[in-house]
């Protein structure tokens, strides 16, 4: 009774105004509650599985999304023997492809690092550069024979980063080492062919040249332009 006695003395004006200012009352929003998933049967929970490990496994590769729509038509094509819109060969090199792209994202700074130090480097005294992109220094010239890509060599080396940090050399193994060319990596190959036997040449070579957008163990980083010193003891034959 007191709040309506209250409400009545209220001047007419002051309800005009009231009138005009209230906000009007919000609007109530419901939420339709999404039911939950449940699994039928072992194979419902199996094909859940399958695509969990896929995606965690593409995910560790560095991929971060796919196109639904064409992942299911190709798990749904190959599932009822259907003709694939791709062959076993090109969707391997789709594969490729995708996670070279995605390598080389990752690694911009590696091969963008490489590309500046090789077009710079091409211009010191003394350095020669090959048709492949391998570059050379001769630091000590040698009268002996020349090996071929089937020979075996012995020879001692160090390789470095270009930052300069070592992650490989016989020199502090102590004893030189005997290898194949054509079992090395394709800037050695190219480039020991070069050399005489008793010669030492630093070589420069681009990640294409190298380990690629692979690596090498913990030391060598994808898409790594390498340095090498390398001295040819001697020149085995085949």
């Amino acid at each position: 009774m007191k709040k309506l006695l209250i409400t009545l003395l209220v001047p007419c004006c002051s309800l005009a105004v009231n009138a005009q200012t209230k906000k009007p009352a919000a609007k109530k929003t419901t939420r339709t509650a999404v039911a939950p998933v449940k699994f039928a049967g072992t194979l419902d929970s199996a094909s859940y599985a399958f695509g969990m490990s896929m995606a965690s496994s593409l995910k560790n590769g560095g991929l971060k999304t796919l196109n639904y729509e064409f992942l299911m038509k190709g798990l749904k094509d190959e599932f009822a023997g259907q003709k694939t819109l791709l062959t076993q060969q090109s969707a391997q090199k789709a594969i490729e492809n995708t996670f070279k792209t995605v390598s080389q994202a990752k690694f911009s700074a590696n091969i963008a690092e490489g590309k500046t130090f090789l077009e710079n480097n091409k211009k010191n005294s003394g350095v020669q550069t090959t048709a492949s992109g391998l570059q050379y220094m001769v630091l000590t010239p040698g009268t002996g024979t020349k090996p071929k890509e089937t020979d075996s060599v012995l020879v001692h080396y160090k390789g470095t980063l270009l930052n300069g940090k070592q992650f490989d050399s016989s020199y502090d193994r102590g004893e030189p080492i005997t290898l194949t060319l054509d079992r090395v990596i394709p800037g050695w190959t190219e480039g020991m062919q070069l050399m005489s036997a008793g010669s030492k040449f630093r070589f420069f070579i681009p990640y294409q040249l190298a380990y690629g957008e692979r690596g090498a163990g913990p030391d060598i980083p994808p898409y790594s332009t390498l340095i090498f010193e390398i001295e040819l003891l001697k020149v085995k034959g085949k």
